[in-house]
């Protein structure tokens, strides 16, 4: 009681928030921890500027009637910790979401969603082959994949060497989500409309599990919510909708039904494997990808 009372009740509770979302973090699992993740690199930053701002106030309202500011100068430790954690959220402290690939399961394994020889840009298992999937609880396993040419820098989609590419479902499986209505934006762009773009959601019949596939071009879809579709069957083409700086397919696994997560990272990832090509299972980034069926 006496530490409480010369750390202040609101400070106090600031820090406790704080340890006990991190001891969410490593020792929880499942959904409560992609939960946790979600709120240090989201809502421990916002709580943390509004608690720096309150701070500010009190201080300067304790100067004026000349009281201590002894407990000020502990909200602003505390406020300074939580903020600092817009870091993690702009990836400027960089830690993977601390799922481990031997414990998340199930797993699958699955066709490679094209015809032709693929490049993977991002992909695998590390900071330096997935830094912008690794970092997020559902994206911990997907991949970006582009074709050449690629990083050209044109703002003209179809100088990209996947654009307009046919898209094979990787697995068999039920569609529950089809959507191609938002436009292709110029690579390069902000001026997307959702983070995902066009997709395609699958319920796979192997697991039960879902399969995710982003950026697809405006009305190229050939199936529909409630289809069943078969390896091999063709899904639609490859654009650039959505959040993405050039044409490419964005493809992961979750457990979690995607069409009723609040909120896209708010989901557990699930390693993802591709059978049929002439590389490893799990390719990383700049693996170039020929399939064999």
């Amino acid at each position: 009681m006496k530490l409480l009372k010369k750390i202040g009740l609101m400070n106090a509770a600031m820090f406790t928030v704080l340890i006990l979302t991190w001891i969410f973090v490593y020792a929880g699992a499942g959904l409560p921890r992609a939960y946790a993740w979600f709120s240090l690199k989201m809502v421990i930053p916002i709580l943390g500027i509004a608690y720096l701002l309150l701070n500010v106030t009190l201080w300067v309202i304790n100067v004026i009637k000349k009281k201590s500011t002894k407990k000020r100068r502990i909200g602003f430790i505390a406020a300074i910790l939580l903020s600092l954690h817009l870091l993690l959220l702009m990836n400027i402290i960089q830690l993977p979401y601390p799922s481990r690939i031997q414990n998340a399961q199930p797993s699958v394994t699955v066709n490679w969603p094209f015809a032709g020889k693929t490049v993977v840009g991002w992909g695998g298992d590390s900071l330096n082959t997935n830094l912008p999937h690794i970092t997020w609880a559902s994206e911990r396993w997907a991949y970006d994949l582009v074709m050449e040419p690629f990083n050209t820098g044109s703002h003209n989609p179809e100088d990209y060497g996947i654009w307009n590419q046919e898209i094979l479902s990787p697995a068999s499986g039920i569609v529950i989500a089809a959507y191609d209505e938002e436009h292709d934006i110029e690579p390069g762009s902000e001026s997307f409309l959702s983070m995902e773009g066009n997709h395609v959601y699958l319920k796979l019949d192997e697991t039960g599990t879902y399969l995710l596939l982003n950026h697809l071009k405006q009305n190229s879809l050939t199936v529909k919510i409630g289809d069943h579709v078969q390896t091999g069957d063709l899904l639609g083409r490859v654009g650039n909708s959505g959040s993405t700086s050039e044409p490419h397919l964005h493809i992961h696994h979750q457990r979690q039904n995607p069409v009723l997560t609040p909120h896209p990272v708010l989901a557990e990832g699930l390693p993802l494997y591709f059978e049929g090509t002439d590389t490893v299972p799990m390719p990383q980034k700049g693996t170039v990808v020929s399939p064999s069926f």
